[in-house]
């Protein structure tokens, strides 16, 4: 199931970009993750993995597939809740003005057992859209608070 959004955010591509991919502060921000952190490295890039850990308890091991700095970061699940078949998700960011960000999410998710994905799927997929709305909202709320302080 592919999730998609799209949304403004009042605040450069490089300060969005910083801030969703700073484990120290995403617990501050992202009301989804209690906590991440890159478990063999400092510094984030391609082929690092993350270990992130959700309100719910459920924790997950992704690697990025795509880092390229004010622009995209992408990953893939490597290990995870045994509920998950596949997981995917990339954010983009897309300066439009000095100030003024798209940025799209996009996840996909499918679930196991596979004889059963056509029911799980869509219940997995309509929670976390769901919780994307929120992350979106509390995303988006940070960020504009804390770029015009720091602007």
């Amino acid at each position: 199931m592919l999730i998609k959004y799209e949304f403004e955010v009042r605040a450069s591509a490089k300060f969005l970009f910083d801030l969703t991919q700073d484990y120290d502060l995403r617990a501050k921000w992202d009301p989804l993750t209690t906590e991440a952190f890159l478990v063999n490295a400092t510094v984030a890039a391609q082929g690092e993995l993350v270990r992130c850990t959700a309100s719910n308890g459920l924790s997950m091991d992704t690697v990025y597939v795509a880092y390229k700095p004010n622009e995209v970061a992408a990953v893939k699940l490597v290990k995870g809740p045994y509920l998950f078949d596949k997981f995917a998700g990339g954010w983009q960011f897309k300066e439009l003005s000095p100030g003024k960000t798209r940025v799209r999410f996009s996840y996909n998710v499918s679930t196991k057992p596979r004889w059963l994905s056509w029911l799980l799927t869509p219940v997995v997929g309509f929670q976390f859209k769901r919780e994307t709305k929120k992350r979106i909202s509390a995303l988006t709320k940070y960020a504009e608070a804390h770029y015009e302080a720091g602007a």
